[in-house]
This record gives C-alpha cells, structure tokens and sequence, in this order.
C-alpha cells in the first residue's frame, strides 16, 4: 500500500502526466482509505480550478461589495 508521502506525490504527478494502470489503481485504493490524502485531492481540484479561472479572466473570488 502506498504511503501518505507517495500518494501526494503521484496526486500531484497526475496534473502534469498520465498515470500508469498500477499507479492509478494503487492511488484509488490508497485514496478510498485515507481522509487526508482524499482531501489534499479536493485541494489540488480547487487551485487547480482557481488558476484556470483566472488565466481565462474570470474573477475567482466574489468581490467584498456582492
């Protein structure tokens, strides 16, 4: 089983390169069993959408006076 150390890695190895069968398969396993690596995932997700949207111009945070 993969650690908490490896599983980040390969979570953040997978924005930048497709992962192997193996790879995936132990990360979805590793992931299923382990808040903290499931929420890292969640926050990769959101700068990921967060950098997206302000490379297009979108604001990314509501302004104050909404």
């Amino acid at each position: 089983m993969l650690t908490c150390r490896r599983a980040a890695r390969l979570l953040s190895e997978a924005l930048d390169r497709p992962l192997s069968a193996r790879e995936r398969t132990a990360l979805r396993l590793h992931t299923l069993l382990c808040i903290g690596c499931r929420n890292y995932r969640r926050q990769l997700a959101l700068l990921r959408q967060a950098c997206q949207r302000r490379a297009s111009g979108e604001e990314v945070m509501p302004s104050a006076e909404d």
